[in-house]
């Protein structure tokens, strides 16, 4: 019986001129795989398992991760542009600065994530567990968070331009010096959430009124 290492290395070993775009790796044992910079556009990791998996750097674009398990994956400066990781564990994975832009991570599990300086613009996070997570000074413009879970994540910095957060649980979030422009908390949960020097100009706010321009809560 061989180790998973060895089932990798006769599994890449397949693959010609090492061109992984567009392979179908689907339900794969990848765990601990060294994929650094590596292009992988369109290839499809439908329920694969990375967890330990180094991507750093990785071209992700339009790949397919539904279901794939990255926990303690390794994604810094990873492009993810219109990925799809509906339903995948991200747990205590590290997205430093990876470009998440229209994405959907609906249901996604990111407890302990890191996403620091994080681009996801228009990504959509519906449902998705973000407790703990670390999103500072990370791009969430037009974002779609309906119904997540952000209990105690930290946000300083970041930017939440027309970001959708109805009905998300915001519990101890650290909103300081984050730019809420016109997003949406309409019935979130904003107990011991911290918006000092947080920019709300016309955010729509839990109960449905409407921050002038230029307000602060201290």
């Amino acid at each position: 019986m061989k180790n998973y290492a060895e089932q990798q290395e006769l599994l890449l070993s397949q693959i010609p001129n090492k061109c992984f775009k567009d392979q179908d790796f689907s339900g794969c044992d990848l765990r601990g795989i060294d994929l650094r910079a590596v292009d992988l556009s369109g290839i499809n990791l439908i329920g694969a398992d990375l967890q330990d998996a180094n991507l750093c750097g990785a071209i992700l674009t339009r790949a397919n991760l539904s279901g794939a398990n990255l926990m303690h994956a390794s994604l810094r400066e990873a492009n993810l542009y219109e990925a799809c990781l509906r339903e995948a564990n991200l747990i205590d994975a590290d997205l430093t600065q990876a470009n998440l832009c229209g994405s959907s991570l609906l249901r996604a599990q990111l407890t302990d994530s890191n996403l620091w300086g994080a681009s996801l613009c228009d990504a959509d996070l519906s449902e998705a567990d973000l407790s703990n997570a670390i999103l500072i000074e990370a791009s969430l413009i037009e974002t779609k968070l309906v119904r997540a879970n952000l209990t105690g994540a930290k946000l300083c910095g970041a930017i939440l331009l027309e970001a959708n957060l109805n009905q998300a649980n915001l519990t101890g979030v650290d909103f300081a010096w984050a730019n809420l422009t016109k997003a949406n908390l309409s019935e979130a949960n904003l107990w011991e959430t911290n918006l000092i020097y947080a920019k709300l100009r016309d955010t729509i706010m839990p109960d449905g009124t409407i921050e002038q321009p230029q307000m602060v809560i201290y």
